[in-house]
């Protein structure tokens, strides 16, 4: 871990910068058009570029672009060549391979992400204000919602923004907030260049978004950009030392401090578990020789599937750790400690991440569609007893291969439902490392005949004890519009199935939230 006195990057007055400025967007969901109404508002002179005409056609009033380029990858990179601009504000879903991209690194353009742009203006209007990092591969929504929660019971303003909820830039053009709990997905961070964390984390790291990044590589160099210019923590995973590789060989600001977090005792440095009381040993003044508690897995147990707490994750405690370990960055939290089991048990999880959806029959039904790929898939899988998994799976699995997944986890699995506009790797896979396993196969159609086809296959799969868990390990763009559209499907056709009788939930539309 190499260190700076200062922060290298040049400083400026974005406000002052932007009014007059041209600047295009590219990108029109929810986080593209935020970003036109900031800049609007700064008074920028805005070009957008997006594959929808209706998108540019929905700008708010008083956000009317100068010019707008409509069409697909190519068409827009031919657009971004013929205009004179000289930057561009990326949203998450426009790949780093792609035509336009491509462009514009060889017109020399720059390029910022919509972090990029909340930092510059947050550097401008509210620099006391910390921010707080997280990223990995999955848990970063999980962590963020439980750091936000510790910080607010520590008696701040606190929200959760980034890759989840309401867009960084809005929150702090309205400038209201104490601190930020910012999730960054591997897309944000790529074009992110400034960003100077209070304190950061990468939770884990394995492959995916290989097809947006190239390669791996590209993909970790990415992700390990989130520790760059920390100042007072970066947070690894000690059961990943991907992370603690990022950690060594990140440039951060003097002082900066790192800490280990895992399910063990930890040592100096470190944040961890002993028997059922997290510990830290990296913050606490005496760490040297003793921990402080800081609280305990009884103040998890409501995130346990079913509500059972021998059958809390492993994982969700490691999140609860990571968080921990970032909020006590922050001179408030060290005060008053007692803030992470307050702020511990008053985190409610967000919708479509292991979420218990219905009960009958002795069946647990459990939503964790926002398991888009491996990783997060066997630790949703390994949550429950041996043998008692019936596993709704697949979708667009972004180029990854599941025979290791389905390898490390047939030992759990009563049985397999595959949904999937072309479900054939998926049930390959099934069939090369689990020839065991009771498989059936969902026909393509509608979403909504999908799943409640693919929840009736898997009722009669499913006995008294079992679990019936929506946990992909793929994307769900291939038939679905989003992966809570995808949730909310389930979760409706399962309280049916279950005889709750209760309507789904509201469908929200994430399209323009990366996992």
């Amino acid at each position: 871990m190499s260190t700076t006195n200062a922060v290298t990057y040049e400083s400026s007055d974005i406000v002052k910068d932007l009014a007059g400025a041209q600047v295009g967007v590219v990108g029109l969901g929810r986080t593209g058009t935020a970003v036109v109404e900031v800049l609007s508002a700064l008074g920028a002179r805005v070009s957008v570029f997006d594959s929808r005409q209706d998108a540019v056609q929905a700008l708010p009033a008083g956000t009317r672009p100068v010019a707008a380029a409509v069409g697909d990858d190519a068409a827009l990179a031919q657009a971004l060549v013929s205009s004179d601009l000289r930057l561009l504000v990326v949203s998450p879903g426009v790949p780093a391979t792609g035509a336009l991209m491509q462009a514009a690194r060889a017109r020399g353009i720059e390029t910022w992400s919509e972090i990029e742009l909340a930092w510059r203006l947050h550097r401008s209007t509210r620099p006391e204000v910390p921010w707080i990092t997280v990223t990995g591969t999955d848990g970063k929504t999980t962590t963020v919602g439980m750091l936000s929660a510790i910080l607010t019971a520590a008696g701040m303003s606190a929200p959760a923004v980034g890759n989840i909820g309401v867009p960084t830039i809005s929150v702090v053009a309205e400038g209201k907030a104490d601190a930020l709990a910012v999730e960054l997905s591997s897309f944000q961070l790529h074009a992110t260049h400034s960003l100077s964390p209070l304190a950061a984390a990468c939770l884990n790291l394995s492959a995916d978004h290989l097809d947006w990044h190239g390669s791996m590589e590209a993909y970790a160099a990415d992700k390990a950009r989130v520790y760059t210019h920390a100042q007072r923590g970066v947070v690894y995973n000690l059961a990943d030392p991907a992370t603690l590789r990022m950690v060594e060989e990140a440039d951060v600001v003097e002082g900066c401090r790192a800490v280990g977090f895992g399910l063990g005792a930890p040592g100096p440095g470190q944040v961890g578990l002993v028997e059922d009381v997290m510990v830290d040993r990296a913050w606490y003044p005496r760490r040297h020789h003793e921990a402080a508690e800081l609280a305990t897995l009884a103040d998890l147990e409501h995130l346990a599937p079913g509500g059972r707490s021998g059958r809390l994750p492993a994982h969700v405690v490691a999140d609860a750790l990571a968080a921990a370990s970032l909020a006590l960055a922050h001179d408030r939290v060290q005060a008053d400690p007692g803030c992470v089991a307050r702020g511990l048990r008053a985190f409610v999880p967000g919708a479509h991440r292991l979420v218990t959806v219905a009960q009958g029959d002795g069946v647990t039904w459990v939503d964790d569609s926002k398991a888009t790929n491996a990783h997060s898939a066997r630790a949703a899988l390994t949550s429950v007893e041996p043998g008692t998994a019936v596993w709704i799976v697949g979708g667009d699995t972004k180029g990854a291969d599941l025979h290791p997944l389905v390898a490390s986890v047939r030992g759990y699995l009563r049985g397999a439902v595959v949904i999937g506009a072309d479900p054939t790797e998926v049930v390959q896979a099934l069939q090369d490392e689990a020839p065991q396993v009771p498989l059936t196969v969902v026909r393509p159609g509608e979403p909504g005949e999908v799943m409640d086809e693919a929840v009736r296959l898997a009722a009669a799969t499913a006995r008294s004890g079992d679990t019936v868990l929506l946990a992909p390990a793929a994307a769900s763009w291939d038939q679905f519009r989003s992966y809570a559209e995808r949730g909310d499907l389930f979760a409706r056709a399962a309280r049916l199935q279950a005889g709750a009788g209760q309507a789904g939930r509201t469908v929200q539309d994430d399209q323009d939230r990366q996992p």
